[in-house]
């Protein structure tokens, strides 16, 4: 079960945040709707509703922040486990996901951390721990740096702390223009990220999967959910800088998750380790960046003791 929360981020952008939990008995059970949202009924289910909703209320708090691209319930998996027994909730970052895309909205480094201060905020979520992957990844170490009160610790999954440079986004770029766009069917997404990219080094399932999650149907066939050039301004706001300084301010505990064959090579993620006053080191094998949705049950077991020492003393 997913339910839908509406969040007001910086500059007014609404935002979807999706809370996973177990379902209510089924006496109490809510209609479903997409993403298993829940809808209003009856003023005895609507009591249920509010139990079950009081006990994930007083349960620890995790923010599940995807990367760029991506949308809330590419965390469904780990959402799912973690709602056994935390409160878990993913956020559809601005210009992704379910979330609003203004043509003339913010897409710095600062409108995201906002957007994820007040997701906590708003959801009463703090202190939590922060779980990011790429983009979301670097939101969460900036969120913790600059308000610890709201973060308990945090995990990084596969996202640089150097800086990128002119080329990557410029590759970046080229790499949008060469997306055959409208796809005719979600088999052909699935075909073309998974084995025809040329960003493809050898085919992959999971890649073709994540990408067909992020595209909706149009007249003329499927396309992102996203708008290219918003990313792209997204992106710019990171590449060019490298990001050790708010890395070192991070005092809570953190855990840098890399996949072995992913973006963020094991030296410079031993070292993110260093600069951090608290951190931890975790790799998973056979995963590339999108290690989470590459190798779950692997991901699970990298990530899980961490979490569980953190909510312990609690």
């Amino acid at each position: 079960m997913a339910r839908r929360i509406d969040v007001t981020g910086a500059g007014g952008v609404r935002l979807a945040a999706w809370e996973f939990g177990d379902p209510p008995k089924p006496d109490q059970a809510a209609e479903p709707t997409e993403l298993g949202v829940e809808q209003g009924g009856a003023a005895g289910r609507r009591a249920g509703q509010r139990t079950v909703q009081g006990a994930l209320d007083r349960a620890p708090g995790v923010l599940l922040l995807h990367g760029l691209m991506g949308r809330a319930s590419h965390w469904a998996p780990t959402a799912r486990w973690l709602s056994e027994r935390h409160r878990a909730v993913a956020l559809d970052q601005r210009g992704h996901g379910r979330s609003d895309k203004p043509p003339q909205a913010s897409f710095t480094r600062e409108a995201y951390v906002e957007d994820a201060e007040a997701a906590l905020e708003q959801l009463g979520l703090g202190p939590a721990v922060l779980i990011g992957h790429a983009m979301g990844a670097l939101t969460a170490w900036q969120l913790a740096a600059k308000r610890p009160d709201l973060v308990s610790g945090v995990i990084i999954c596969d996202m640089r702390a150097s800086a990128l440079g002119a080329a990557s986004q410029r590759e970046w770029a080229d790499w949008f223009k060469a997306w055959p766009v409208p796809f005719a069917t979600l088999a052909d997404v699935r075909k073309w990220f998974g084995e025809d990219d040329p960003w493809v080094e050898r085919p992959n399932p999971a890649r073709g999967e994540f990408y067909a999650e992020v595209m909706a149907e149009s007249p003329d066939g499927w396309r992102p959910v996203f708008e290219p050039e918003q990313m792209l301004k997204s992106r710019e706001t990171w590449v060019f800088d490298a990001h050790w300084e708010e890395l070192a301010q991070v005092q809570c505990p953190a855990l840098v998750v890399r996949g072995l064959d992913g973006e963020l090579g094991r030296a410079e993620a031993q070292e993110m380790v260093r600069v951090l006053p608290r951190g931890e080191y975790a790799e998973v094998a056979d995963a590339g960046h999108l290690v989470h949705y590459d190798q779950p049950d692997a991901w699970r077991a990298a990530v899980e003791p961490f979490i569980d020492r953190l909510f312990a003393g609690r």
